[in-house]
């Protein structure tokens, strides 16, 4: 384990001890509070804080804290019917602080989301560790020819261009890493490499590093931004090794708030959203109409997408 990752998991182990509290609790994610989640080689997620439960949106959107007689499914309906309604503020009272550890390349991506708040692990002041991301042979595959931001779906490699694929990727980030630490004159520990050189700053050798290299933050967010994050991002269009943190966060959510959880799958992450010209069509076809793109009124693209969504799997 690398000597970074080492400080942080002796800081979190303090932080397990129990303690009383007053606060709602979710015993589910309290469960796997501080422990790391897996994702891609390297990667992970932990919670690291969290405010809310099922509770506190039923709450909001009451504005009361009085139990009186409401039984716990009017609490799972009202919570259904907010998110079906796609209402946001009682989905804001709920807050959740994630650990992640993921390749710069992603953390590009998943910057774009600018609704939470963000402190990364600084490569000015310390040393990147040596830990770099290379997917799997089942992940890599050739440019789409529809799509300009993905890959093809059910197009592959030759093993031959896998194997050249992965050595380059390894050999890459291998020798980016070595000339990193002869940039800085330094290793990982930071001990010196060479008494007679001084080396450069790591505010500057960090810029040689390829972007499959690990970063880490703490990403702090509420509910109703982190469900909009996981629609984009868990979405079966999205990039593999993005999805890959998103699916695993859904996990969690599941753990902590299960009524939001499930109202969530169910209206929004496999809901479906037509524009009124696409239900028109819709309309027509449940009238008996024979409907085809070049009478629907739809682009190719438009009437494609909804080729897609009415498709039974």
């Amino acid at each position: 384990m690398a000597n970074v990752q080492k400080i942080h998991e002796a800081e979190l182990a303090e932080l397990k001890q129990t303690a009383p509290t007053k606060r709602a609790v979710s015993p589910a994610l309290e469960e796997i509070l501080y422990d790391p989640i897996p994702v891609l080689d390297h990667g992970f997620i932990r919670v690291i804080d969290y405010m809310g439960d099922d509770n506190a949106i039923v709450q909001a959107a009451r504005v009361s804290y009085g139990t009186g007689t409401k039984q716990v499914n009017q609490d799972r309906g009202l919570i259904h019917y907010l998110m079906r309604h796609w209402h946001s503020t009682p989905f804001e009272m709920c807050e959740i602080k994630f650990h992640v550890k993921l390749p710069i390349f992603v953390a590009r991506q998943w910057i774009r989301h600018r609704t939470a708040n963000v402190n990364e692990y600084s490569a000015r002041y310390s040393i990147m560790d040596k830990e770099f991301y290379i997917p799997a042979r089942e992940h890599l595959a050739p440019q789409s020819s529809k799509n300009h931001q993905g890959r093809s779906e059910g197009v592959s490699l030759s093993a031959a261009e896998e194997a050249r694929v992965l050595e380059i990727l390894k050999g890459d980030s291998e020798q980016t890493y070595a000339h990193y630490e002869e940039l800085m004159n330094a290793d990982q520990a930071g001990n010196v490499l060479d008494e007679t050189k001084s080396g450069i700053a790591r505010e500057l050798a960090r810029m040689n590093l390829t972007l499959n290299y690990y970063t880490q933050w703490y990403w702090k967010i509420d509910l109703h931004n982190l469900m909009h994050f996981l629609m984009l991002r868990a979405d079966p269009h999205a990039q593999y090794e993005i999805r890959a943190y998103a699916d695993a966060m859904i996990e969690v959510v599941k753990r902590w708030v299960p009524f939001a959880h499930e109202a969530f799958e169910e209206h929004r992450l496999h809901g479906v959203r037509l524009s009124r010209s696409g239900m028109g069509v819709v309309k027509r076809m449940l009238a008996g109409e024979q409907v085809s793109q070049e009478n629907s009124g739809l682009t190719k693209r438009e009437w494609d997408e909804l080729q897609s969504t009415l498709r039974a799997d």
